[in-house]
């Protein structure tokens, strides 16, 4: 984990249709607001739970703004995994306009 800039990175409207997104939030980020489809693996259970992510495929790791899921990619690298850092987040992901869904019946937002 020694240089984090040379990890694989994508910004918002770089993510194809259909791929799968692993959020690293914490439970109530996730409920106010997340990606339709999306994975769900809090960054600090990510050393439990890694075997749940797919091994076999991108995977596009994200977080509010950047920060979580840059640790989480740099950590599923040294395991084989093909992760990609989400650039600006969820936050970018707003700002983009782009669909979310909430656990909470509210209007999906960002914390």
């Amino acid at each position: 984990m020694d240089n984090l800039d040379s990890l694989p990175s994508a910004s918002v409207e770089e993510i194809p249709e259909g791929a799968r997104v692993l959020d690293v939030r914490e439970d109530e980020e996730w409920e106010a607001g997340h990606i339709a489809g999306a994975q769900h693996i809090p960054l600090r259970q990510l050393p439990e739970r890694y075997g749940e992510v797919p091994v076999d495929e991108d995977v596009y790791v994200i977080c509010r703004s950047g920060g979580r899921s840059l640790k989480a990619t740099a950590y599923l690298q040294q395991y084989g995994f093909d992760p990609i850092n989400v650039l600006g987040g969820m936050g970018a992901w707003m700002d983009a306009e782009k669909p979310m869904v909430s656990e909470t019946g509210e209007t999906p937002n960002v914390r």
